[in-house]
């Protein structure tokens, strides 16, 4: 039996507004079977997420492995998208109400396997380190703001510098390329799943597009500063695929959640990447990933209006540049007390209960596919 494939995606990021999330997106509320998993720091949830869904990988299945963009090496969920089946954490601050309790829905408390005596005893340090967190996550994003203001500064000059008719031009060869042979189909609406590739997380900047377009093959790849028209590019592609009734796997920008960083056509297999200085893409680790080809979008920039701004270009570059660090340094230093919280739960837990519950949930995941499979 060969092994499943492995598809990593950040259902939620630390973003210029706060704690962005797309968790409605993980998977739909019709699906076969969601188990939402309830529990504090430490208490077992991403590693019991993390070993069913390699256990199925090693049988398999497919599996996407939605990672947390505050911890990275941890995880926020697991879909199994054959069998319709997801693991959600439903802890804060990814809260995940049940839509359809009991029939779909079903709430894992692993809060019923910790000595709450311990717990008790532990109240004033868990209560000062979860403060500590929040307040450390409230300085990072204050600083992503302060980049946002430097960044909306810089496209600003980029703007006024741009081609907009060579740009208009481009958007629709690129359009007429990508949608080329297309049978549109109108029987039901586009159905557009929206979740981020990349994050802003402990270790800075993080993607995972090379797990995301692994089956994919033609990538059109946009590069170029901020202002220049990738962002309108992207926009146009996906309303076009929408109006010829094309499923879409739309990836938002970690920075601005408003914007659009990869736009993936899984029937297609095509893509279209835009490129920033904190998401560098070698396609080259794709052996069967063909890049169709690299639109340049300064290539429509007057450099003469460029010169005009040289200075202030420069200042809010390293504006930007300096705030991701703080930002990133405080993202670091929340993981690091939220580990530390960590101590305080790991030696209440009943971890062999736990595994008792993990092995059950992993059973009727696999009676699910047996069904599935007659």
């Amino acid at each position: 039996m060969s092994k499943g494939k492995v598809k990593k995606v950040f259902p939620g990021n630390n973003t210029s507004v706060g704690f962005y999330s797309f968790y409605d997106y993980i998977i739909k509320p019709d699906a076969k079977r969601i188990f939402v998993i309830k529990g504090g720091p430490g208490v077992g949830k991403s590693t019991m997420m993390k070993n069913i869904g390699e256990t199925l990988v090693e049988k398999g299945f497919d599996v996407e492995f939605h990672c947390c963009s505050s911890d990275n090496g941890s995880l926020d969920g697991v879909v199994i998208p054959a069998l319709n089946v997801a693991l959600i954490d439903g802890t804060a601050p990814h809260i995940v109400d049940p839509k359809n309790p009991g029939a779909v829905d079903e709430i894992v408390h692993l809060g019923d396997y910790w000595n709450e005596e311990k717990m008790v005893k532990a109240k004033e340090e868990i209560i000062r380190c979860n403060k500590r967190v929040g307040r450390l996550f409230k300085i990072a994003y204050s600083y992503l703001k302060e980049a946002k203001v430097a960044h909306d500064e810089l496209a600003s000059y980029y703007e006024e510098a741009t081609n907009w008719g060579a740009v208009n031009k481009l958007i629709w060869e690129v359009n007429a390329k990508l949608f080329a042979g297309v049978t549109p189909q109108f029987a039901k609406t586009a159905e557009i799943r929206r979740l981020f590739a990349s994050a802003n997380t402990p270790g800075g900047a993080v993607h995972y597009i090379d797990t995301i377009l692994r089956d994919a093959k033609q990538l059109y790849m946009l590069k170029g500063e901020p202002g220049t028209g990738m962002e309108k590019l992207l926009d146009a592609v996906l309303e076009e695929g929408v109006r010829l009734g094309l499923n879409c796997e739309a990836y938002h920008c970690p920075f601005d959640p408003s914007k659009l960083e990869l736009l993936y056509y899984p029937k297609f297999r095509k893509a279209v990447l835009r490129l920033t200085e904190r998401l560098a893409f070698d396609p080259n680790s794709l052996p069967d990933l063909q890049v169709q080809e690299v639109f340049d979008f300064n290539e429509f920039v007057n450099p003469d209006v460029v010169k005009i701004y040289a200075e202030e270009i420069a200042d809010a570059k390293a504006r930007i540049a300096a705030n991701f660090q703080r930002a990133w340094k405080k993202i670091k230093e929340a993981k690091a007390v939220h580990d530390d919280m960590e101590k305080y739960y790991i030696p209440a837990m009943d971890f062999a209960a736990i595994d008792k519950k993990k092995e059950e949930i992993l059973h009727r995941i696999l009676a699910l596919a047996a069904v599935a499979a007659k």
